[in-house]
């Protein structure tokens, strides 16, 4: 599996079960519907994370259908991405409800994303073309523009490719698609801290330890500076789930 273009879709992975990921990025005839479902997963997720949509909330296709204007087909494809996130539980005789993870197992799901993630930058560090730093720093230089500006949803945006980057400067596939696997369980949560816009300069100067670091070939510092990021990462939503 080629890592060269993991920063813009995730790679397939043979014969494998096709994850909820691969299943959003897949090119062909129905790439307008996988879009859609995509987009009711990520406005769903929102507003799970948000409790918009309290835990045990019934999530009818077909309300949801009306509601977006789509028909249950998109609706039916993001609900099962939901369940596959943790997000949403299938019930039987009740259909998809809205989940709640408890502490302990959100707690595991970031420690899990918090050593892969680590393991990424630290092989990145010695491993990346000299193509693939440039692209890096294209994307953390743009995350500093969208970070001034104070552009949330932008900056989660980029900062997927800037976490997919480093995932491909890996150039081990097997350790890219586990790590892109895991941080589609916790996205939603990750996604919810960056509505506090002074997360985003905490994320930027965080963001600057990782690159410096993988910019001069140093695998311990890369990966501690992305582990201890992924752990504030965690404390931001505590934070910002306390609120709520």
């Amino acid at each position: 599996m080629s890592l060269d273009d993991l920063s813009s879709r995730v790679p397939p992975s043979g014969s494998e079960p096709e994850t909820p990921v691969r299943r959003i990025d897949r090119a062909g005839p129905q790439a307008d519907k996988v879009t859609r479902a995509e987009e009711l997963r990520l406005q769903l997720a929102d507003e799970i994370v948000r409790g918009v949509l309290a835990p045990g909330s019934p999530l009818d296709e077909t309300d949801i259908a009306r509601r977006f204007g789509v028909s249950r087909t998109p609706v039916r494809e993001a609900l099962r991405q939901l369940v596959a996130s943790g997000l949403v539980e299938a019930r039987a005789h009740r259909g998809a409800v809205v989940a709640q993870p408890s502490l302990e197992r959100l707690t595991g799901m970031f420690e899990a994303m918090a050593e892969l993630e680590a393991l990424c930058a630290g092989l990145a560090a010695e491993r990346m073309t000299a193509t693939e730093r440039q692209r890096l720093e294209a994307i953390h230089d743009e995350l500093r523009v969208l970070s001034h500006a104070g552009n949330p949803e932008r900056f989660h945006e980029v900062n997927e490719r800037f976490h997919n980057a480093i995932y491909a400067g890996s150039q081990n596939a097997y350790i890219a698609e586990m790590t892109l696997a895991t941080r589609v369980r916790v996205q939603p949560f990750r996604r919810a801290q960056f509505r506090n816009l002074g997360r985003l300069a905490k994320s930027q100067a965080e963001h600057d330890r990782v690159v410096v670091a993988i910019l001069r070939g140093d695998k311990v510092g890369a990966a501690a500076a992305m582990r201890a990021h992924i752990e504030l990462v965690r404390g931001e939503y505590e934070l910002y789930a306390v609120s709520l």
